[in-house]
């Protein structure tokens, strides 16, 4: 899942905090992930109505600018013909554990990349990054960690897999008792409200991003890098 929306939040990037990723998040999918988790809705009770369901599970995504790194030969070129390496990260999926006191989310992704010279056996490390953002702006935690992918000799493709993770406090995932009534409360055809979107309540709205975190996870990419994504 690629995060490519509206409102903005702020990943950092560089362990230097030289330059900031600006990913955009549409707010309503913002909290649209946060009200659902990891858990199903839409279910049709037996008495007709809608019921929505809420887990605590952190939402998982890829900033736009984040999902791909180009490296060039030499190393300054930005021409098509000085390509080196290009690589994709991929295939992002999580899973979670909100049984204790801790929610942990864990998110797996697949890097696929492809080189220009397929001569000799080479090795490549790339550098990614695993962001906790609380609330849809708030940089929780950051940390920086590396995947390798190996070629083998007359081989253009390699890839490799890697891996994140996010701790976050049950109760500060969890909703208060009485929003989380009006979130989840089954609606049935023909009531007053039964279209009317629990989200639309801005107490209801300001309460499910107070309790909203997402895993964000990218390329941990040059300003350079981050530059030339901008331009493709």
């Amino acid at each position: 899942m690629i995060a490519r929306n509206r409102a903005a939040f702020r990943a950092l990037a560089g362990k230097d905090n030289s330059f900031v990723i600006k990913a955009r998040f549409a707010a309503s999918a913002l909290l649209s992930l946060a009200l659902l988790g990891c858990a199903s809705d839409g279910l049709i009770t037996e008495t007709g109505g809608v019921l929505v369901t809420r887990s605590a599970c952190t939402a998982v995504a890829i900033p736009a600018g984040t999902g791909d790194v180009t490296l060039f030969s030499p190393e300054n070129a930005r021409t098509a013909d000085a390509i080196d390496i290009v690589a994709t990260m991929t295939k992002l999926t999580s899973t979670c554990d909100e049984t204790g006191d801790y929610v942990i989310t864990t998110a797996n992704f697949e890097v696929q990349a492809q080189r220009r010279n397929t001569q000799g056996a080479r090795e490549v490390v790339l550098p990614y990054f695993a962001t906790v953002v609380h609330a849809g702006s708030n940089v929780v935690s950051k940390s920086v960690n590396r995947v390798g992918l190996r070629f083998a000799d007359g081989e253009a493709r390699a890839s490799t897999t890697g891996q994140a993770t996010s701790r976050v406090l049950r109760s500060a995932a969890t909703l208060p008792e009485e929003i989380r009534r009006e979130v989840t409360r089954e609606r049935k055809a023909g009531e007053a409200d039964a279209a009317v979107d629990p989200l639309s309540n801005p107490n209801v709205r300001a309460a499910v991003q107070r309790a909203s975190f997402e895993l964000l996870v990218g390329f941990q990419l040059t300003p350079e890098q981050l530059a030339y994504n901008a331009t493709k």
